[in-house]
């Protein structure tokens, strides 16, 4: 074999479902078809609901950047930061940060991305409700894999992440 033949490939088709846009809302109203709005509603693991406050939960992402990724959403169907009220915008800071010190302390995250994607343009998969991202990093987390396999690898089902996070917080 020669060229990209030659290669060895991990396969990760659970990623083509995101790519294509499988199950992503068709509108940016909320209801039945916003994962945001549906989340806090599943039961059990179904959720992927790591922890409940009055005003935002956090629930792990289904397409994770790094083991652990959690996003902090507010219960309110909100598009834009700025539309956020005074209380939610103190929980939804209280909670990224209990979700980094829970991070910390399950699995020894050594840093953290943390963002909002502010609409379709800026990369928001789902810009119709708003979603903080709290993704841990390690040394050494983006590694050949990543930068010429353009493959992650993910240590963890994020099953077991979700049991290790919801014991701990």
């Amino acid at each position: 074999m020669s060229g990209a033949e030659a290669w060895d490939r991990l396969w990760t088709p659970h990623r083509m479902a995101y790519i294509k846009g499988q199950d992503k809302p068709r509108h940016t109203g909320a209801g039945e078809e916003c994962p945001f709005c549906t989340a806090p509603s599943l039961e059990g693991d179904a959720s992927l609901v790591v922890a409940r406050g009055d005003l935002v939960y956090v629930v792990l992402n289904l397409y994770p950047y790094n083991s652990g990724h959690l996003m902090v959403c507010p219960f309110r169907h909100v598009a834009d930061y700025t539309d956020l009220d005074t209380a939610e915008v103190a929980e939804l800071g209280a909670f990224t940060q209990r979700a980094m010190t829970t991070l910390r302390a399950v699995s020894d995250a050594q840093g953290f991305n943390i963002g909002l994607n502010q609409g379709s343009v800026s990369g928001a998969g789902v810009a119709g409700h708003l979603h903080q991202h709290v993704v841990p990093r390690w040394g050494g987390d983006t590694n050949f894999m990543a930068v010429i396999g353009a493959t992650k690898t993910l240590p963890q089902l994020l099953l077991e992440t979700r049991e290790l996070l919801v014991a701990a917080w």
